[in-house]
């Protein structure tokens, strides 16, 4: 594999100066980046993407900033990375993972300014994003995936979790529950400020004062096994409860799991309804869960629009776009059991 290295020794010139002609960070001559330029093209070192970085002082690379989480990467964030990847294509760009976590703010922004990417997608946003706030004030291109608390002037695209949870606790009332729990994400990510395990929260606790009922949520780890012990708390506090709310994939598996482990059918007996989860996961359970599938590919798409074109445009932003959950059928929520007095 041709690398820089061999680029500089063809070129006769510094390893640091082949990196100052590709990322323009630093001025040299037009004698020595043409010998550069006929370099790559005698080695044939990646001609096309680094020639028009050359020329353009650009990079052509989006980074998609995704840092590592208990949960892992899921369906819908991969669904997310195709979306993003094939759109990034379209416009001209490449996609590369950057797993930087949310403290790493200052190496993302130094990285960009280096000439490494032309602007960064955000994901696992919290509510107060040392990353947004260290990219905002260096004005480096960015589009959140999520939000912030501050939204001013921050470029977004996130799901509407107000919209998705009114929804499904409609849904579920016209079915005749009035008893309904929530079991969110967990603990950890409401202390860290993870803005959709606050905001679900948000407006499921609204969606349900609306209707004048009161709801119980309930914070989890990201396990099956915790998921069945969720079950066992909520029932305990309330057996009356009819239907359960989830979002939290991996510990909906253990809430099933578990009420059918206490003898209650579902949906003869309780219903659930899995929220902003990924695709084809209402089939992996028995019955099949209906679900709200988290629009992950419109968001990727979405956001390398935005992104795109805070870089192309001269720092035009797409408004800001909030997408709804979009309920997919399954045989887990029924009508509210009929119980004696």
């Amino acid at each position: 594999m041709v690398t820089m290295q061999d680029v500089a020794a063809r070129a006769n010139v510094s390893l640091s100066t082949v990196s100052y002609a590709l990322n323009g960070t630093r001025k040299i001559s037009d004698e020595t980046r043409a010998r550069i330029e006929a370099a790559m093209t005698d080695l044939g070192y990646h001609r096309n993407a680094m020639a028009r970085g050359l020329a353009s002082r650009r990079s052509h690379v989006l980074a998609l900033i995704f840092p590592a989480t208990e949960a892992g990467i899921g369906g819908t964030v991969s669904e997310f990375v195709t979306s993003a990847a094939a759109a990034a294509r379209e416009a001209g760009y490449h996609l590369v993972l950057w797993p930087f976590a949310a403290h790493e703010a200052t190496e993302i922004r130094d990285l960009t300014q280096q000439g490494m990417a032309d602007g960064v997608l955000l994901m696992e946003v919290r509510l107060d994003d040392p990353r947004v706030e260290v990219l905002h004030e260096a004005g480096v291109p960015y589009t959140m995936i999520g939000r912030t608390r501050e939204l001013e002037g921050r470029p977004y695209v996130d799901i509407d979790f107000a919209a998705t949870t009114e929804a499904a606790v409609e849904h579920l009332v016209a079915r005749g529950h009035r008893r309904i729990a929530f079991i969110n994400h967990s603990a950890e990510s409401a202390a860290a400020g993870y803005g959709p395990t606050l905001r679900a929260d948000e407006g499921f606790t609204a969606a349900m004062e609306r209707r004048g009922l009161v709801g119980r949520s309930l914070l989890c780890d990201e396990t099956a096994e915790a998921g069945r012990a969720a079950v066992g708390e909520l029932l305990e506090q309330d057996p009356t409860l009819t239907a359960f709310v989830t979002m939290n994939e991996i510990a909906t598996f253990g809430v099933m799991s578990g009420l059918q482990a206490r003898g209650l059918a579902v949906p003869g007996d309780v219903s659930v309804l899995g929220i902003v989860t990924s695709p084809g996961v209402g089939a992996m359970s028995t019955p099949p869960l209906t679900t709200m599938h988290a629009p992950g590919a419109e968001l990727g798409r979405l956001g390398v629009q935005s992104l795109v074109a805070r870089i192309d445009d001269a720092g035009r932003a797409h408004a800001p776009v909030l997408v709804p959950c979009d309920l997919e059928a399954g045989a887990s929520v029924g009508p509210a059991p009929v119980r004696g007095p």
